[in-house]
């Protein structure tokens, strides 16, 4: 008999699978290896803080024999998670990516560049959406209704908190990312300067899919 997956919460044994999750959908949806060789530096940025600061917001989609092929990860408060991040997370990878000191030449520069200034994820627009999230599926589990659930884990976790509703940046070319945050619920957040990104947020109360809407 075939393995059936299945959501659970994140364990710590998950951070390998969870860090592959991540590097393998980290460019635009797709695998992030040849943009950024290497493989620790996306799953820094946007998987293990917050597996780290607030594992009880962290969810996996297990393939039915213990390895996480899939995720949510988040915080119900970002201003605090900021904070977090810099007094706490921060200090424990700054070794391995120091503060730049010159203006960033390659992608990966960019990216340790963000890693060092968490403030950019508080916006006045989005003061309505205290929460964000990341998700992210392996290519072979997409499409086939794990998103949907894994995102609506997420949001009554976030309701059940007392938390009324999220936000999410994602790279506006990444358009097939775009379809499934509409079919889900969410709508645009007008913000002032958004760069390559499009902030999307919703409510946190979760409703019924209509008949056919897959995830």
């Amino acid at each position: 008999m075939n393995p059936v997956p299945f959501l659970r919460a994140y364990r710590p044994a998950d951070r390998d699978a969870v860090a592959d999750v991540c590097v393998s959908t980290a460019d635009d949806g797709g695998d992030s290896r040849a943009r950024f060789p290497d493989e620790e530096l996306m799953p820094t940025l946007f998987a293990a803080p917050y597996c780290h600061l607030e594992p009880e917001l962290a969810f996996v989609l297990d393939d039915g024999s213990g390895r996480a092929v899939g995720y949510v990860v988040g915080t119900g408060d970002t201003a605090k998670f900021v904070a977090r991040f810099r007094d706490t997370w921060i200090p424990r990878v700054a070794h391995r990516y120091p503060a730049p000191t010159t203006p960033p030449s390659t992608p990966a520069q960019v990216m340790v560049g963000l890693l060092h200034t968490p403030e950019r994820m508080i916006l006045p627009e989005l003061d309505g959406y205290p929460a964000h999230l990341h998700i992210d599926l392996l290519p072979d589990f997409q499409r086939r209704g794990y998103g949907r659930a894994l995102m609506n884990t997420f949001l009554i976790a976030l309701h059940d908190r007392g938390v009324p509703a999220v936000h999410l940046g994602m790279v506006t070319a990444n358009r097939p990312a775009r379809a499934f945050y509409d079919r889900l619920g969410f709508h645009e957040i007008p913000v002032g300067d958004p760069g390559p990104l499009t902030y999307l947020g919703r409510s946190t109360v979760v409703k019924e899919p209509a008949a056919g809407d897959g995830g």
